[in-house]
Parts: structure tokens; C-alpha cells; sequence
């Protein structure tokens, strides 16, 4: 990802950033559900309040099979591990045999963890989920539209597909527009909820939610762990990430 003015960022890598504590929400909780993920590792992931959003409207619990397309180094996947307990199952999957086995190692401690090669488009899990889910997945791909077909496939009825996207030209820096030229689609978060719906999937919920700061902070120095470059006192609005939570309907239901 660049911006127009020459700062290159990319969105592309993982979200590892150390978040101040006096930064984070309080913890919150339902009894009898599992803990946040901001509990579970991704607290230093700067777009970590939509995840938290998603999963507790879907209400992830233990005991549940999911599969983290595009896992990458397997964060969300630990994480993913840790709220449906031993009892669950979670399928990592990427098309990259490298980011295998950082998962691998990653969720070494956590049997539930079963690490898939294997490109979206030709998705072929070893039995339906209770929950599918991707992060700046689709703006790399050839063919969104049918990697969330796949997805969908993937999903049990009456179960969830929750698929997070970025809409990179409407990201700044200093007022100045991101931009990136080597995704396929930079800006496939603007027809998510669409991509979502044609798939055969009932929209339950959808928005889009930017992290944003100004000066010295988690986002700028977030911004810099990418680029090498700190943006000093500029402001920053980081792309906006669409979130877009689909319900596979049951069998003979029709999407609503």
C-alpha cells in the first residue's frame, strides 16, 4: 500500500503492534460465554474491536468448529482456539505451505488446531463449521466473488461466515489518500455486504470501522512497524475495515 504522497504502508502484514493498556476497553464478559479475544492475544491488533464485535454477535462457544481462511501466522487462529476449547476445532487455513507451519508452531500447545494448505478458491474442509472467517483475504484473490461462494459452502446451516475487508482508498495520511497497487481489489470492502448476500447468505449484520489518531500513538506508530517511517503529528485514519457477519440459511430457508 502506498500513499500519494510516497509513504508506503502495507495492510497486508500482520497486526502486532503494542497498544498502551490505558488504550484498551475494560474487560467485559457474559457468563457462560467464552473471554473476549482481546484476552486471548490480539490485544496489540489495532482493528481488534470489530473481530470482538463479530464474535460475540455470532456467539462463538466452546465446542465449535471454525475455519480461519488465510490465517497467516496463525494469530487469530490461537485465538480462535482458546474460545471454543479442546472441544472444538479450528481449521487454519492459507495458501502459502510457509504460513503452515508458522500456524504450526504457533498452536503448538492446542491439538484443536488443524493447519490446511490450501487456496480459497478450491476450499474443501474435512466437514461443515460452525463459523468461516477472513481478514484481508479477498482483496488478494482472483475472483472474490467466488472465494466467498466457497466460504459459504463451508458453513453449516443456520451457522456463520464473517469476512472483514478493507477499503483502501478511503484510508489516510495527513489528509492524503492510501492507496494499493498490488492487490487485485484494494477496495473490496465497498461490496462486501453485496458479496456476502449473493453468495446465498442472510446479512445479519454489517459496518465499518477505521482506527484513527493524530500525533504520537498506537495508529501512527502501527503505521511506522510497516513502513519504517513515522508519520509525526499527522493524522492518520488507517483504511476502513467492512465487517459483514452472513448467516447460512437452513435447509429450505430462503436467504431474508
Amino acid at each position: 500500500m502506498t500513499l500519494t504522497g510516497g509513504h508506503a504502508i502495507g495492510l497486508e502484514a500482520p497486526y502486532d503492534h503494542q497498544v498502551p493498556p490505558s488504550l484498551l476497553p475494560p474487560p467485559s464478559g457474559h457468563p457462560g460465554k467464552p473471554p473476549p479475544p482481546r484476552a486471548l492475544g490480539l490485544r496489540n491488533d489495532v482493528y481488534r474491536r470489530p473481530l470482538e464485535v463479530a464474535l460475540d454477535r455470532v456467539g462463538i462457544a466452546r465446542g465449535w468448529k471454525v475455519a480461519d481462511i488465510g490465517a497467516g501466522q496463525g494469530d487469530v487462529s490461537v485465538a480462535l482456539a482458546e474460545m471454543v476449547g479442546r472441544e472444538g476445532r479450528v481449521y487454519a487455513v492459507d495458501s502459502d505451505p510457509a504460513a503452515r507451519d508458522e500456524v504450526a508452531r504457533a498452536a503448538a500447545a492446542r491439538s484443536q488446531v488443524v493447519a490446511i494448505t490450501q487456496v480459497v478458491e478450491d476450499l474443501r474442509l474435512p466437514e461443515l463449521v460452525d463459523l468461516v472467517f477472513c481478514r484481508f483475504l479477498l482483496l488478494h484473490v482472483t475472483s472474490p466473488a467466488l472465494a466467498v461462494d466457497r466460504m459459504a459452502q463451508a458453513t453449516r446451516p443456520g451457522r456463520f461466515l464473517v469476512a472483514q475487508e478493507p477499503i483502501t482508498s478511503a484510508g489516510r495520511v495527513g489528509g492524503r489518500p492510501l492507496s494499493m497497487p498490488h492487490a487485485r481489489h484494494p477496495d473490496v470492502g465497498s461490496l462486501l455486504p453485496a458479496l456476502v448476500r449473493d453468495a446465498g447468505l442472510e446479512l445479519v449484520d454489517s459496518w465499518a470501522e477505521a482506527p484513527a489518531w493524530a500525533g504520537r500513538g498506537p495508529v501512527g506508530s502501527y503505521l511506522a512497524s510497516l513502513t519504517g517511517v513515522h508519520p509525526g503529528d499527522e493524522p492518520v485514519v488507517l483504511a476502513p475495515l467492512v465487517t459483514v457477519v452472513g448467516r447460512r440459511p437452513e435447509a429450505g430457508q430462503a436467504p431474508q
